[in-house]
């Protein structure tokens, strides 16, 4: 897989630029996972229907039939954002893309045609039950603190608790594994079931169910809040525990297609394959909130984002893409933020992770301060504005940082 690292001076707008020195920095991403042949992790999808553990054999008792929908878009290509089981405006982008793409009236419904259309994929579940590895055990989750001189003094912006590393693994919210796992059981478990018994090599108390958890204590520097998935005071799972989560694909990575560990990494702990379509364009949408990928004039992918504001609009015209940064450390700059070179604030560097500003990746555009990146806030993807640039849920922007390249060319229009 080529590889490439931006080595550009301070790239801007704080919300906006990783530091210029992203191929030094820090970039140790989720740890070690228990992996299956295809180096995806053991929660990899298999859509055979026969899985290695009996446990996971649990039928959900709910119709989802959107959730349904989502999860094939998303494996498509055409990303439906946060997989949540109900329609809003990154699904309906995504039904158009999938519409468009497939040369259907381009309602944003789920209407006839296009149901008929997914029919193929019927056979894909909505959710799947999955047993949460237990080496997961072995992460530590971290606070966030909203200071930015006290996020600086962080290692990494890693997920704050295992429940919100599961969601994103997912492609979804807390909120929505708390609604597919009542009572911190997967929907449809039969009453009396184990809530999944943890695997041999699990601590004790990754067989616990959803119940109090002790208070975290302050580090040792007494800095900032330190939690373990065994310790963790918001989260409901534990490692060994069966959950029932949204059916997400197309997570397969081939062997030696990544040639950085780190990147790898980051791939398997977001549900992202390595199998992606090579796009010759890309064209972002200020008004549509989107952007669309195509090779030739086939509109191959299409991601709901978040680009400019009123104070720093969306650069319309054609750009360039430099290079990409790989779990980016982030130069946090008042000056910039605000556009004054007389404002006032320290500057500091963030350390790279999921919760950084700019998320797990930064695409470099040949627009100085301008760039392409994920968010540690899926949810607002295509609501909140961005700070002049184009941001995607975490997973999308991985998948897209492997579909382009120093050729692909970028359009950003009205």
């Amino acid at each position: 897989m080529r590889h490439i690292l931006i080595t550009a001076s301070l790239i801007a707008l704080a919300a906006c630029g990783p530091n210029k020195n992203a191929d030094d920095a820090d970039t140790e991403t989720a740890q070690t996972q228990t992996q299956s042949d295809n180096l995806a992790d053991s929660m990899a999808s298999n859509d055979d229907g026969d899985p290695n553990d009996p446990a996971l054999d649990i039928a959900d008792p709910e119709d989802r039939p959107i959730m349904q929908a989502q999860v094939v878009l998303d494996r498509q290509g055409f990303g439906p954002g946060v997989i949540d089981g109900k329609m809003g405006m990154s699904t309906e982008n995504a039904l158009v893309g999938f519409q468009t793409a497939n040369d259907l009236e381009t309602t944003g419904k789920l209407d006839e045609a296009t149901k008929e259309a997914l029919a193929r994929w019927e056979t894909i579940p909505a959710t799947r039950v999955v047993r949460i590895p237990a080496d997961w055990s072995d992460n530590e989750y971290t606070d966030i603190p909203d200071d930015t001189a006290a996020q600086a003094k962080l290692d990494r912006m890693g997920y704050e608790s295992l429940d919100e590393k599961l969601a994103e693994r997912f492609h979804t919210t807390i909120e929505v594994l708390e609604q597919l796992n009542p009572g911190g059981k997967p929907a449809g478990m039969k009453e009396g079931s184990a809530t999944g018994d943890a695997t041999p090599s699990a601590s004790p108390s990754a067989m616990a169910s959803a119940s109090p958890r002790p208070t975290p204590s302050a580090s040792p520097s007494g800095g900032e809040t330190t939690r373990t998935a065994e310790n963790s005071s918001t989260s409901m799972y534990r490692p060994g525990q069966l959950i029932r989560v949204p059916n997400i694909g197309a997570d397969t990575i081939q062997p030696g297609s990544v040639d950085d560990s780190d990147w790898q990494a980051t791939l398997t702990s977001l549900g992202v394959g390595s199998e992606q379509p090579k796009l010759d364009r890309i064209v972002v949408s200020k008004a549509g909130k989107t952007l669309k990928g195509y090779q030739g004039d086939k509109l191959v992918a299409l991601f709901t984002v978040s680009s400019g504001s009123s104070e720093f609009p969306l650069p319309l015209g054609n750009w360039k893409i430099k290079g990409e940064a790989y779990n980016p450390p982030f130069a946090y700059d008042p000056k910039v933020l605000k556009g004054d070179k007389n404002a006032k604030g320290e500057e500091h560097q963030l350390p790279p992770g999921p919760n950084g500003p700019v998320g797990v990746v930064w695409i470099d555009l040949s627009k100085e301060h301008y760039g392409i990146h994920g968010t540690p806030d899926p949810e607002t993807i295509g609501r909140a504005q961005s700070h002049g640039c184009v941001r995607l849920t975490n997973w999308d922007a991985a998948r897209l940082a492997q579909m382009v390249s120093q050729s692909t060319k970028v359009e950003f229009v009205a």
